[in-house]
């Protein structure tokens, strides 16, 4: 789904995993991860949201630094970047939301005009935003700074949408699946790859959040009740799966190439 045309660039091989349907599902099951698990650190252990903030943060540099010091993509090291970078991007619009008292409206629209403006500033330098290009490292930090971008503004619409609207969990991730779904569609009748790429990645957000939500809130809040901790590893254990999976087909590539 949404492939772009590849780039022969020769400065390093694309950092970046092929978008198959693997690709999408640790990407949601990651965005999910993202909404239980800071949950689950700043609330049930206690932290707080300015302390959770700070240790994923760490853990999210020292990820980012082993991921661009890479000259190939190695599964792990970019699915675990991924995860960190749900969390922090959810706790950024947390941090404005609860802690600041930002409305979810302000939020919304402060962080679509940034991510609007860093592919502005990426297309400007780079001339294409495609995915399968990331092959030199100023174009991976521009990847980076959007995809942190769009965890951000995912977490702010679908607490709009979910919260501030009302439509509750059930109700989002039928809305939010149903948009990804039209996009689809859209990408097969012909629109641009690129542009239904990124529309995909950022809804994919907002329907993680809501599908962890509808798991781990209790059952008087709308929720099933399984608790941020169960939610929380049951996603955990699919995602290393499918990367360990992801991880041992990259292997039995490089040994029949």
């Amino acid at each position: 789904m949404m492939q772009t045309t590849r780039s022969t660039l020769p400065a390093m091989l694309n950092k970046v995993p092929e978008v198959t349907l693997a690709f999408w599902v640790i990407k949601i099951l990651s965005t999910t991860v993202g909404e239980t698990g800071a949950d689950y650190l700043a609330v049930n252990i206690g932290l707080g949201s300015a302390v959770t903030t700070g240790i994923m943060a760490t853990l999210l540099g020292v990820a980012l630094i082993a991921q661009v010091r890479m000259r190939r993509y190695v599964p792990w090291i970019y699915w675990l970047t991924v995860v960190l970078v749900s969390v922090v991007g959810t706790q950024i619009t947390d941090a404005l939301t609860d802690g600041l008292g930002v409305s979810l409206y302000a939020s919304t629209s402060v962080f679509a005009v940034t991510l609007a403006a860093i592919f502005a500033v990426w297309y400007g330098v780079e001339r294409t935003l495609s995915i399968h290009t990331i092959v030199t490292t100023r174009r991976e930090l521009f990847y980076w700074t959007a995809i942190l971008t769009t965890f951000a503004l995912g977490t702010a619409a679908g607490d709009l949408a979910t919260e501030a609207l009302g439509l509750g969990f059930t109700v989002g991730v039928a809305a939010f699946g149903s948009l990804i779904a039209m996009i689809w569609v859209a990408y097969a009748i012909g629109a641009n790859a690129v542009l239904t790429f990124w529309l995909a990645y950022i809804l994919t957000r907002p329907l993680g959040a809501s599908i962890g939500d509808l798991l781990s809130q209790a059952r008087e809040y709308g929720g099933v009740g399984l608790g941020t901790v169960y939610t929380s590893v049951a996603f955990l254990v699919v995602i290393a799966l499918l990367v360990a999976f992801a991880n041992t087909g990259q292997r039995q590539n490089r040994k029949i190439a």
